[in-house]
C-alpha cells in the first residue's frame, strides 16, 4: 500500500507522447508505466496511454470497490493531481466527479494522462478492521528502494466502457528488486518489466511484489508455486515457509483432486514492521493465480505458520469459488457501483469450510480438531441475526445495514457448506459430496462462463437432490436458523465432553495464571492460584517472576508477544524459561506439557453412521 520524477525534456516528453499514441491508436490497447525508480514524497507516477477513444468526453475511474474485499475502500483518495494531454502536449481539461473518477474532455484527441499514486499501508490505523482504513492485502506501499506492494487497483485504472481492452504493464523498477508474481515478464532486462493482460480485470486480479529476492519455488503435480517474502528487519526467509506450504499445498491439490487446473501459483508475503507506520490489517486476499498475505513480522515462527496455514489454504481454494464457479456480478463486476451477488455463502462460505475439510481429509487434524472448528464457527455465528436470508444479506452486504454481518460469510457460510456436503453424502449413500457439487459447478460453467443469480439454486438441485434444495431454500434462502444437531446427527456425530488443548498462561480458558506489575513492568505468577501441568512440569512457582522464554526477554510491554507462541509450543518441545525467584535468577529447562481441560464438544458415537461419517471426512 507508494514515487516518479517526470523530468524529462519537454521536447522528448512531446515526442514521447506523439509516438505512444501512435502505437496505441494501431493496437487500441491500454498502455501503462509505473516508475518506481524515481520516487519523491512516497509517491509514484502513473502514466497511461488509452486506446482510441470516439467521443467528446471519457470518465477515467479508479476502483472504489474491488472483488473479495466486499468493502467501498475509495482508492481514488490515494491518486494526486490527474493530467490529461493530446498528441502536442497540451493540457485537456479534467474535472473531478467524485473520489474516484475523472471527465477528460476533447477526449478524441487524448494521447496520455498522468497521476501520482500515495500508498495506503502509511496511512492506516486499524488495518481496515475499522473506520477508512484499506485492508491491508488489499492495500498498497510505496518504500523506495526496499518494497512496493503493487495491488495494481490502486495504481491504475480503467476509461469507462473501455475495462474490457487488452492492457500492456511497464514497470520501470531499481536493478536490485524483483518483481514476484504469476504474471509473465515479456521483458528481458533487469530494470523493465513488461506485462500482457487480455483485460482490466485480468490486470487487477494480479498483484505484483517488488522487493530484494527472497523467495522459492516448488512444483506440485503440474502447479508452479513461487513464494516470495518481504521481512523489513531480516527476521524471516522464504525457505522458513516453504516446508510447511508446500506440505499444506501437496495436500490441498490430493484433495481437490480434477477440480483445479491452475498452473502458475503465487503467495506474495508482506511482514509488517509494528513499530513504524506499516499494514495493520492481517489476513489475506485471493486472486485467480495468487494471494497477498499481510502478518506482524514479530510474530513467533509457530504461531506464523499455523496463521500461514489458515489463510493461505482459504485463499488457495477459491480458485473453484468464486474464481471458477461465479455469477455475472462477478465476471463483470463494476467497480465504481458494484451490484452484489446473492452467494457469499459459495463464495467465502465453501471457501472456509473446504479450508478445514481438507486438513481432515488429509490427515493434517483430527476428526476432533474438525468437530471443533465447526461448533465454534456455530458458536460465534449466533452473535449475528440467525433468521436473516444469508442471499438477502449477501446481496446488501455494501449496504450500512449488512455490511458488518460480513463476519459471518467466514462463520455460517462455512456451516451451511457443511450442511450441503453432509445432506448430499446421506442422499448419495456416501458417494457425492459438496466437492462433487463443485466439479460438477466447474464443468457446467468455467472461469469464463458465469451463472444467473438467480438461477444457481435450481442449477445445483439438478446437480444433486431435492433435499439439497429444500435446504437452500429453507435455510439460505429463508429465514429458519439451520438445527445443527439433526445434521451432525445423520453422520453419526453428537455433543459430549471432550478433552481440548488449554492456554498455558489461563486456567479453564478464563481465569489468569500471571499479573503484570505496572510499576516494574515484570510478568509475575499470581500467588494463590493452582498452577497448570504446563508449570508444575518446568518447576515454575507462584510468585516467580517471568524474565525470559526461549532466550527471548519478556514484561510488561512485549506480554502480547510472549501469549502468542502457545499457538505454536507442542508436547515435548524443548523450552528455558528464565524466572526470578525471591530476587535470584534462575534458568528452568524442560520439555513443553500443553494443558488439557475438559469442554464440550462434538464426536462420533453412532457406530451404524461410520461408513457414512468415513465418507463424508475422509472420502
Amino acid at each position: 500500500m507508494k514515487k516518479i520524477i517526470c523530468t524529462l525534456a519537454l521536447a522528448s516528453f512531446f515526442m514521447s507522447c506523439k509516438s505512444q499514441s501512435n502505437a496505441s491508436s494501431a493496437k487500441n490497447d491500454v498502455q501503462v508505466t509505473i516508475d518506481l525508480k524515481n520516487v519523491t514524497d512516497d509517491k509514484v507516477m502513473v502514466t497511461i496511454i488509452p486506446p482510441s477513444i470516439t467521443t467528446d468526453n471519457i470518465i477515467f475511474h479508479i476502483p472504489k470497490t474491488v472483488p473479495g474485499t466486499y468493502s467501498e475502500d475509495d482508492y481514488g483518495r490515494f491518486i494526486e493531481n490527474v493530467k490529461a494531454y493530446d498528441a502536442k502536449g497540451n493540457l485537456l481539461q479534467v474535472t473531478q466527479k467524485d473520489k474516484n473518477s475523472w471527465d477528460i474532455s476533447k477526449a478524441k484527441s487524448l494521447a496520455k494522462i498522468t497521476y501520482w499514486v500515495n500508498d495506503s499501508f502509511d496511512t492506516e490505523t486499524s488495518g481496515g478492521m475499522g473506520g477508512e482504513d484499506v485492508f491491508s492485502p488489499a492495500g498498497t506501499n510505496i518504500l523506495a528502494g526496499e518494497n512496493f506492494m503493487l495491488n495494481t487497483h490502486g495504481f491504475v485504472g480503467y476509461f469507462e466502457g473501455k475495462s474490457e481492452s487488452p492492457y500492456k504493464l511497464t514497470v520501470s523498477h531499481p536493478a536490485t528488486l524483483w518483481g514476484a508474481t504469476s504474471l509473465t515478464d515479456t521483458d528481458p532486462s533487469n530494470e523493465s518489466d513488461v506485462f500482457l493482460t487480455s483485460r482490466y480485470p485480468e490486470l487487477v486480479d494480479s498483484p505484483i511484489m517488488y522487493s530484494k529476492p527472497d523467495y522459492t519455488t516448488f512444483k506440485v503435480d503440474d502447479m508452479d508455486i513461487l513464494i516470495s517474502v518481504f521481512s523489513p528487519n531480516g527476521t524471516y526467509k522464504a525457505a522458513d515457509f516453504t516446508p510447511a506450504m508446500e506440505t499444506m499445498m501437496r495436500a490441498q491439490k490430493k484433495f481437490l483432486g480434477p477440480v483445479n487446473s491452475t498452473k502458475k501459483y503465487s503467495i506474495l508475503l508482506y511482514l509488517s514492521d509494528m513499530k513504524k507506520n506499516d499494514a495493520k490489517g492481517f489476513g489475506a486476499l485471493e486472486h485467480t493465480t495468487s494471494t497477498t498475505v499481510v502478518m506482524p513480522e514479530m510474530m513467533p515462527k509457530g504461531a506464523l505458520l499455523e496463521q500461514m496455514k489458515d489463510v493461505v489454504s482459504h485463499e488457495f481454494f477459491h480458485i473453484v469459488t468464486p474464481l471458477s464457479v461465479h455469477s455475472n456480478e462477478i465476471h463483470y463486476f463494476n467497480y465504481n457501483a458494484p451490484k452484489m451477488s446473492k452467494h457469499l455463502w459459495m463464495y467465502e462460505g465453501v471457501t472456509e469450510y473446504f479450508a478445514n475439510l481438507f486438513q481432515v481429509n488429509q490427515g493434517l487434524i483430527t476428526e476432533e480438531d474438525f468437530y471443533n472448528r465447526m461448533v465454534s464457527k456455530i458458536e460465534e455465528s449466533r452473535r449475528f441475526d440467525d433468521k436473516m436470508p444469508f442471499t438477502k444479506m449477501s446481496q446488501n452486504i455494501l449496504d450500512k445495514n449488512y455490511k458488518d454481518s460480513y463476519y459471518n460469510v467466514y462463520l455460517k457460510g462455512a456451516l451451511i457448506a457443511m450442511c450441503i456436503d453432509i445432506q448430499m453424502r446421506e442422499s448419495s449413500g456416501g458417494e457425492k459430496g459438496i466437492l462433487d457439487l463443485m466439479q460438477a459447478l466447474s464443468n457446467e460453467y468455467g472461469s469464463k462462463k458465469p451463472f444467473n443469480d438467480e438461477e444457481l439454486f435450481a442449477k445445483i438441485t439438478s446437480l444433486t437432490y431435492p433435499a439439497v434444495g429444500e435446504f437452500l431454500k429453507t435455510y439460505v434462502d429463508g429465514d429458519t436458523p439451520i438445527p445443527y444437531d439433526v445434521y451432525f446427527a445423520k453422520m453419526g456425530v453428537k455433543e459430549g465432553t471432550i478433552k481440548k488443548a488449554g492456554n498455558p498462561f489461563l486456567k479453564d480458558e478464563m481465569t489468569p495464571l500471571i499479573t503484570v506489575n505496572p510499576e516494574t513492568k515484570e510478568i509475575t505468577v499470581l500467588p494463590d492460584v493452582e498452577l497448570n501441568d504446563f508449570m508444575k512440569t518446568l518447576g515454575i512457582k507462584n510468585e516467580d517472576v517471568i524474565l525470559a522464554i526461549n532466550g527471548t526477554n519478556y514484561n510488561m510491554d512485549t506480554i502480547y508477544e510472549m501469549l502468542m507462541p502457545e499457538k505454536g509450543w507442542n508436547n515435548g518441545d524443548a523450552i528455558t524459561v528464565k524466572i526470578k525467584r525471591k530476587g535470584k535468577e534462575q534458568l528452568l529447562k524442560g520439555k513443553v506439557i500443553v494443558p488439557m481441560q475438559d469442554a464440550q464438544g462434538y464426536h462420533a458415537v453412532d457406530t451404524s453412521k461410520a461408513k457414512l461419517k468415513e465418507a463424508w471426512l475422509k472420502g
